[in-house]
């Protein structure tokens, strides 16, 4: 007669499996395969997007059109993070060596932020998606998530706080100066590898390097607006692209042990949308496969996308997926629940159903890089 600890490894095994199958399945039907011809071509793309933006800036010389040039930036900019982001997870070249500088070399270079620093946060946020003990994502100084979150904060945060839902989106105007900032203040740390300072050179020679051309091109006041035009609308692109995949789905309460396709699947949402929405969100938009597969290539995430919502509602577990603005409603309606109403996140049907469906203390689910 099987025992309380047969029936634990029993649960385990059950757990590990549903993930497992899943990929198993993936890979038989060759959808982690690279696909390098799209890379090469989105490279070529946006090379020569910043070829002609840097001769239209020359042959312009002192004029406010300008600044169309630099709204035009920030959004090949954008374009330059997310295929930085996709080589970070491996999803360009079979070879770690070569995509690791493919990163470095798109986000230090060209767009002026660090890959190791991003790295860093981002991995913990792949590990533990809305936990609110080990996602820095949840952690933000300038966003509160939980009412005991605002309540350690002081009179001006709280008053931020109370108007969060509604000062989203205009706080994220400042996003690209908080990521070169938190980029230059991660390599200058005085524990830096040899890596991260050779990272920090390009970083901040990057830096310097286009804000002093910026002012020896143009008039100091027409510098400054394209300066700060441009961090702006890249700030408030690369932000817009990120909010809808995990603000306002459930929190997980610090400690809770979810096996990894729940964890994966019930924290994240998906955005309807064609090729338009594909392309402003650099894939992001499938934020639930991407998940559950991190170094699958972008291309490939809308065909294994109706695999794996079959396989959810065979499984039971529920699959979010809305639409765009149907998104940044949720957003800034969550976020004014916490700010305004102190309404606590773990206080909703999923969130208890989190609880009832988490496996055995001590369960774990191997993620697709260890499977």
């Amino acid at each position: 007669m099987p025992g309380p600890d047969d029936e634990v490894v029993s649960a385990q095994q059950r757990y590990a499996s549903l993930y497992t199958d899943l990929l198993r399945t993936v890979r038989e039907l060759g959808l982690m395969r690279r696909r390098q011809g799209y890379y090469f071509t989105r490279f070529s793309l946006v090379l020569a997007a910043l070829l002609a933006i840097a001769a239209g800036m020359i042959l312009l010389g002192d004029s406010w059109y300008q600044l169309l040039l630099a709204a035009a930036l920030a959004l090949v900019l954008v374009q330059v993070a997310f295929l930085s982001h996709d080589s970070a997870h491996q999803q360009v070249f079979d070879s770690p060596v070569r995509n690791d500088w493919t990163a470095r070399i798109l986000a230090g270079a060209i767009a002026g932020m660090s890959v190791s620093w991003w790295r860093n946060k981002h991995s913990r946020h792949h590990a533990a998606p809305n936990q609110v003990d080990k996602d820095p994502d949840v952690q933000l100084d300038a966003i509160a998530f939980t009412p005991g979150a605002v309540a350690k904060r002081g009179r001006l945060g709280q008053w931020i706080a109370a108007r969060q839902g509604w000062l989203f989106f205009p706080l994220l105007t400042l996003e690209g100066i908080g990521l070169h900032s938190s980029s230059v203040r991660h390599l200058l740390r005085r524990d830096a590898s040899r890596l991260e300072r050779v990272e920090a050179a390009v970083v901040v020679s990057r830096i310097s390097g286009y804000v002093a051309a910026l002012y020896v091109l143009l008039p100091v006041g027409k510098a400054s607006a394209f300066l700060g035009l441009q961090l702006a609308v890249f700030g408030l692109c690369l932000g817009a692209a990120f909010a809808p995949n995990h603000k306002g789905m459930p929190l997980v309460p610090a400690g809770m042990k979810l096996d990894f396709l729940r964890r994966q699947v019930l924290m994240s949402r998906n955005i309807r949308g064609g090729v338009l929405t594909d392309f402003a969100l650099g894939g992001l938009n499938y934020q639930i496969e991407h998940h559950l597969f991190p170094s699958m290539p972008r291309p490939t995430l809308r065909k294994v996308q109706p695999i794996v919502r079959e396989y959810c509602e065979l499984h039971g577990v529920n699959y979010t997926e809305v639409g765009l603005f149907t998104s940044y409603r949720i957003v800034v309606d969550y976020l004014n629940n916490v700010g305004l109403r102190a309404r606590d996140p773990f206080d909703c049907p999923l969130a208890a159903q989190l609880r009832s469906i988490s496996p055995p203390v001590g369960s774990r689910l191997s993620p697709e890089s260890s499977a």
